[in-house]
């Protein structure tokens, strides 16, 4: 086995070949390839992360039904306040809205956690229909759910349809240019804001909470038709004979053997190439993890605790416009890769890091008068992190051999949704502990 400088390329050296490649014109039949697979993947990533992104923008409606259970009016139920505390200066539910957060990544978590020892023997057509079957899932059991303990049981069908889609889109990119992870991210981006801001419009123009929901099952459908229908066959790793080359890429994509039958892949890798390849992966690991755990403290931590008063805004639509004007800055800079690289992405975990202590100090504090305030400072934590994002994957293409890529890409799944994890387990108890304060 070769050494672990082996196993990766430089950036350098990736980003010159990357720019000699330019000028070459692809035929018009390649470009229309070229084209429908990035428009799938744009697809792909809107409608996976969709359901993740509306659970956390309706976390405080959710949490409302243990005070005004089946109310199916679009009229919002009044603040309830935590009843051993009611001169609290907060307007806390008695449940964290980390709750819903930890509902909709633990299963998550698990699932990155064993992806990298199992999951490619189960093919990828299979693991996209589950996806869509647990995401349609979700919508419908929280609309009808009548109880938060079932509510929250419809988050984790989220949590799963996200947790596997992500999981199994990113090891596809290994098969396609590594373009596609550009659009991949802007289409993750894409369900955040989409996501967060249909969920607001349709509440805000009088849709109740259920049906909202409901009016997105389509969403789940749209998943499957461009995976079946949009994307095309892969094209092949290695040069070969033609035929036995196309059926070697479109096996990963519709074929039923499992992808650890093709030899020269990732799932050749032995114990020690893997460990080797996830070392190199830690630097770009690490600063993700700190970035998202960072932003989900303050998402489901802060916001809910970030509550002015003198508002028109209620305090359910003050928590729904927080969402989506994260969402839309995470939009802006996951869509942004080809104007903005970023190499070294531990300087955009240092300074989300510190927009978490700006906005805790600002909770215990309350020195910000106004929430148009809060609303830039949100925006720019949604830049940092969807920036983090997408250059974190983008660099470990570019640096990652093709035997190492599709195993270091499903490895580095694992950034996100641990640093979400840790956030929304430190969060519970901070939501508590401030609710009580007088």
């Amino acid at each position: 086995m070769g050494s672990s400088e082996s196993s990766w390329r430089r950036l350098e050296d990736s980003e010159r070949e990357e720019t000699d490649s330019e000028p070459q014109t692809p035929p018009l039949d390649n470009l229309s390839v070229l084209w429908k697979n990035a428009v799938g993947f744009w697809i792909l990533g809107l409608c996976n992360n969709f359901s993740y992104v509306v659970m956390l923008s309706a976390a405080h409606d959710i949490l409302k039904q243990e005070q005004a259970s089946g109310n199916q009016s679009h009229v919002e139920p009044g603040p309830t306040p935590m009843p051993h505390n009611s001169s609290s200066r907060f307007d806390c539910n008695s449940i964290s809205t980390a709750a819903v957060l930890l509902a909709d990544i633990l299963p998550t978590l698990v699932i990155k956690l064993l992806a990298p020892l199992g999951l490619h023997l189960l093919p990828y057509s299979p693991r996209v229909l589950v996806s869509g079957v647990c995401s349609a899932g979700s919508f419908v059991l929280v609309a009808f759910s009548q109880s938060v303990g079932l509510s929250l049981c419809g988050v984790v069908l989220a949590s799963i349809s996200s947790g596997l889609g992500e999981v199994t889109f990113l090891s596809l990119t290994a098969f396609y240019p590594s373009a596609v992870i550009s659009w991949w991210s802007s289409g993750t981006g894409g369900a955040g804001l989409l996501g967060s801001l249909s969920y607001l419009g349709l509440t805000q123009a009088g849709l109740s909470p259920q049906h909202t929901l409901l009016s997105m099952l389509g969403i789940p459908v749209l998943m499957l038709a461009s995976y079946f229908l949009l994307l095309t066959s892969p094209e092949p790793l290695d040069p070969g004979g033609q035929d036995e080359a196309e059926t070697a890429a479109r096996q990963p994509l519709i074929g039923t053997e499992t992808p650890e039958s093709r030899p020269g892949t990732s799932w050749d890798l032995s114990l020690q190439e893997r460990w080797t390849v996830f070392k190199g992966l830690l630097r770009y690991i690490i600063p993700l993890v700190l970035v998202y755990f960072a932003e989900y403290f303050i998402n489901q931590g802060l916001f809910e605790l970030l509550f002015f008063r003198n508002t028109s805004l209620s305090h359910a639509q003050q928590y729904r416009w927080y969402q989506m004007l994260y969402q839309a800055g995470v939009f802006a800079s996951r869509s942004s890769l080809q104007c903005c690289r970023i190499r070294f992405t531990w300087i955009l975990a240092l300074l989300q890091c510190l927009n978490l202590a700006f906005l805790l100090a600002d909770v215990c504090l309350t020195f910000l008068p106004s929430i148009y305030l809060i609303f830039i400072v949100i925006l720019y934590e949604g830049l940092l992190g969807g920036a983090a994002y997408v250059n974190t994957f983008h660099n470990i293409a570019l640096e990652t051999s093709d035997k190492h890529r599709e195993f270091a890409m499903e490895a580095a799944c694992i950034s996100d949704t641990l640093g979400i994890s840790l956030s929304g387990v430190l969060a519970l108890p901070l939501h508590d502990f401030l609710c009580h304060l007088p």
